[in-house]
């Protein structure tokens, strides 16, 4: 590594794509529930496959599923699916695509039922993927202590 440029992840050095991600998205707090949607359905399409596959297809991905608006992956119905199936710039899989219509009608009856987010977040601090302790608590720097030792 030459002076001035920023150490990152090994798994982010060895393509441009993956730089970008990493630099740019990978670890980055997101709010918008569409985003995270978004996200989470990638994240399916990837299930098997290497991440860098799913970067390289992204754009694809987000025509074929209208900019992954929920609202319309929705309606889709089987000619729909059949269209996607025939798309050489996605991810081929009849299982991964009907999740993916599923996964929209599941996210607006969160949406609709008003506890989507709030359940989401309340799990991640359950498990401690979100150390919500306040800094005043003891159990903060604990939890902290033991997510450095198990990252090793």
């Amino acid at each position: 590594m030459s002076a001035g440029t920023p150490h990152r992840c090994g798994w982010a050095e060895g393509d441009p794509l993956l730089r970008a991600y990493h630099d740019e998205e990978w670890g980055v707090p997101e709010y918008d529930s569409r985003a995270l949607w978004e996200k989470l359905m990638l994240d399916g399409f990837q299930a098997g496959l290497s991440w860098l596959t799913i970067l390289r297809k992204r754009d694809a991905f987000r025509e074929a599923f209208k900019n992954f608006d929920p609202e319309k992956v929705a309606r889709f119905g089987e000619t729909d699916i059949a269209k996607l199936l025939a798309n050489a710039g996605i991810v081929r899989s009849r299982a991964k695509i009907e999740a993916t219509i599923g996964g929209a009608r599941a996210y607006l009856a969160m949406r609709d039922a008003g506890v989507g987010p709030v359940i989401v977040y309340a799990w991640m601090q359950a498990v401690g993927l979100a150390n919500d302790h306040t800094s005043d608590c003891f159990r903060r720097t604990a939890v902290h202590t033991m997510v450095k030792k198990r990252r090793r």
